[in-house]
């Protein structure tokens, strides 16, 4: 709401958000605020002063103090240029860059079902930032990034600049929202991916304080080349009063923060690149040019915490588009990696690919070690990426061509941003590598090509793409095994050194979809740590974890469902010939959470067991559909150790047309409480099909369904539809 020094600017309803820019008057600040369309009717009036002089005295020096002031829509900040509240080292949020810019102007341009709104900011000082807001029709999520100029004659450079500032958060309060305002986030680990945290603004110390002096900052993210570290480029805010939240999602594969800032009754949340502080990033822009920073995905829905992911993750459908044809029905994987760790071989994949003839799976992939040297390590000998002749005789087009005799399409594993130390090239080119300091970057046994050389993409694009052509293989899963760091040489700061080289890995990407459309392309990072919008843009799908056979893997598929499309997650469901019939199920059932994909024995199981996968696989192509299109809700009354799991886990995901649903059901240690009740959308449903005939106990009664585990680890999944 505004104030007697407050008014509002603009008002767009965009789909069922409501966008509000609010004009401080005195100062020509402009900001940039969400709600739910139907709740906007629910706003409170803000209190305008913090404190009233007619009830308490206060020095001479100290003047009423106002209570809110809108928050500029672009942060950024030229060095020198102070911050003020204590903020030195903990934010450089409104530093004076971003206190000088004044209100310009705001263009919209809406036409073919998309709406783009730009404000204008511009600073006396010769630079303008643009906010640029754009949606589509039908979106539940609109697109926010910035745009600087230099407009002035000398070059300048910047040490920060947002994707998205939000605030006025929350509405719904008069004052500052004591005991109301929760953020989440989650965190992210190798093979512990998706851990949900939510932390009240209280328990975070973001109160404000009592004079509106000194800010208040939460600042997290990531630095480096590995963008799902640490944390998931993901930020939320609850209301939890008012039954209202608000969320961000950033596009980048880099280094990232986000931030939730204080400094008086209104809460702000911004995110974009790890500014100078956090990532060691400044930017060299010279007069006339421009810099643009990642898009970030924003929103805000009255509902819970899957409600704002599920919108959130929704916009990321637009980047699958255009997609392989095989990949149209999401088929099933199958790759060798459980199987043979790093020592693929011809006739054990001849042998694979006859189990797999007619099974209903598309791919089969080989993992890592087919171009390892005979007395190398699968690890350490990326470079050169030639094929061992000792385990490919006949050579790769010889293997692939045996395996599109069984009616798949064969894939294989590269790593090939890295350069092994096992690989003449780890010194010989290390003209072409990444150095900081005048130093090779090295993390472990690797080192790193510069994607911005031109020689290096060339290069590559021998190796990798003719390969690729030249053999009939037309999947491929990229993985990345090691971290870059803050940074690299090469340019004005560290930070933007390796943005810049980021950029250049994501071009070797298009330009693989490029040259080769068929191709299925499967992110990989030692398992999700690039499951991030602008990197699944790229591709089919993603490694969900390296959880390949960990009791977990259902927890972290599931909480996955909140932050990367299920159709994009790929999940290991090893198999083995000592497995029982309920730990096939538990393995088999996880999958179902995603892109199933099978590994391990897949040739040595039983023919009662490869039925039962085949049973599986037959019953996955059923609720596949749902996948692809439907909504997820996530029901865990776990523990909180995942290495050790206890209690029951069930994911109910909707279909977008309402007539069908399925329902992964897990159970861990000590299943307790005795039952989950799950609500279902109104209609009257019932069980169109099991996996597996004998499943855990279930009621379905109209819109409700109970869950009574019975068993420790034991999976099944149910098919839904309403009459």
């Amino acid at each position: 709401m505004t104030s007697s020094r407050t008014c509002i600017l603009s008002q767009f309803t965009l789909g069922d958000m409501l966008i509000e820019y609010i004009l401080d008057n005195d100062t020509q600040i402009v900001g940039f605020q969400l709600l739910p369309v139907s709740k906007k009717e629910k706003r409170l009036e803000r209190r305008e002063w913090l404190i009233n002089h007619e009830t308490r005295l206060l020095p001479d020096f100290m003047p009423a103090i106002r209570a809110w002031k809108p928050e500029q829509l672009v942060q950024v900040k030229l060095p020198g240029d102070p911050v003020y509240g204590f903020s030195q080292g903990v934010t450089m949020r409104n530093s004076l860059s971003t206190l000088e810019m004044a209100y310009s102007g705001q263009e919209i341009i809406a036409e073919g079902g998309k709406t783009d709104i730009v404000t204008t900011m511009r600073s006396t000082r010769g630079y303008a930032c643009e906010h640029h807001v754009t949606f589509k029709e039908g979106d539940q999520a609109i697109t926010v990034y910035s745009v600087f100029h230099n407009e002035g004659t000398e070059t300048l450079s910047l040490e920060l600049l947002s994707s998205f500032s939000l605030s006025g958060l929350t509405p719904f309060a008069p004052d500052d929202a004591p005991g109301r305002l929760f953020l989440h986030r989650f965190r992210s680990s190798w093979s512990a991916e998706g851990r949900h945290v939510c932390q009240s603004i209280e328990d975070l110390n973001l109160e404000r304080s009592w004079s509106g002096h000194g800010t208040r900052s939460e600042r997290f993210g990531q630095v480096g080349s590995m963008p799902v570290r640490g944390y998931f480029p993901f930020i939320g805010v609850e209301d939890r009063s008012a039954g209202v939240f608000w969320g961000a999602q950033l596009a980048w594969a880099g280094s990232w923060q986000m931030e939730a800032y204080r400094r008086d009754d209104q809460l702000c949340i911004s995110g974009g690149l790890a500014d100078h502080e956090f990532g060691h990033w400044t930017k060299t822009v010279a007069p006339g040019e421009s810099f643009t920073s990642p898009s970030a995905f924003v929103t805000t829905v009255a509902g819970d915490l899957d409600d704002l992911c599920h919108r959130l993750t929704s916009l990321q459908d637009h980047a699958l588009e255009d997609i392989p044809a095989s990949e149209v029905s999401l088929p099933v994987i199958a790759n060798e990696w459980c199987t043979s760790w790093g020592n693929p071989e011809h006739n054990r994949l001849k042998q694979i690919a006859a189990r797999l003839k007619d099974s209903g799976v598309r791919y089969l992939v080989i993992d890592a070690g087919w171009y390892r040297s005979e007395e190398g390590n699968w690890e350490f000998t990326q470079g050169e990426w030639e094929p061992n002749k000792t385990l490919f005789p006949e050579g790769l087009a010889a293997t692939a061509a045996e395996i599109r005799e069984q009616g798949l399409i064969p894939g294989i594993w590269f790593e090939f941003e890295v350069v092994g130390n096992q690989s003449p090239l780890y010194e010989s080119a290390a003209g072409h590598l990444l150095k900081l300091n005048g130093i090779p970057v090295t993390a472990g046994q690797r080192r790193f090509w510069d994607f911005r050389d031109p020689w290096v993409q060339e290069y590559l694009s021998g190796r990798v793409i003719s390969l690729l052509r030249e053999t009939g293989i037309g999947y491929i899963k990229v993985d990345y095994n090691e971290a870059i760091g803050l940074g690299v040489d090469g340019c004005e700061s560290p930070g933007e050194g390796l943005r810049q080289h980021i950029e250049g890995v994501q071009n070797f990407f298009r330009r693989m979809r490029k040259e080769l459309p068929h191709l299925v392309i499967e992110v990989c990072a030692s398992g999700g740590h690039r499951l991030e919008p602008s990197m699944l843009a790229l591709a089919s799908m993603g490694s969900f974890s390296d959880a390949h056979e960990s009791p977990e893997i259902p927890i972290i598929a599931a909480n996955l469902h909140r932050l990367i499309l299920p159709r994009q997650s790929q999940i290991w469901a090893v198999l083995h010939a000592a497995d029982s019939t309920q730990r096939l199920v538990y393995s088999l059932s996880a999958g179902f959470l995603g892109r199933l994909c099978l590994s391990g024995e897949i040739d040595h199981l039983s023919e009662t067991q490869w039925s039962l996968v085949k049973n599986a696989i037959n019953f996955y192509e059923k609720v596949a559909p749902v996948i692809k299109n439907g909504k997820s809700r996530v029901y865990q009354q776990i523990s909180p150790s995942w290495r050790h799991p206890q209690g029951t886990q069930a994911v109910l995901r909707v279909a977008d047309d309402g007539r069908s649903a399925f329902v992964v059901i897990h159970s861990f240690a000590a299943p307790l409480p005795a039952q989950i009740d799950i609500p279902l959308p109104e209609g009257n449903w019932s069980i169109a099909g099991t996996f597996p005939e004998k499943f855990i106990h279930v009621e379905v009664n109209r819109d409700n369904m109970r869950i009574i585990p019975s068993l420790e680890f034991e999976g099944s999944i149910l098919y839904l539809k309403k009459s």
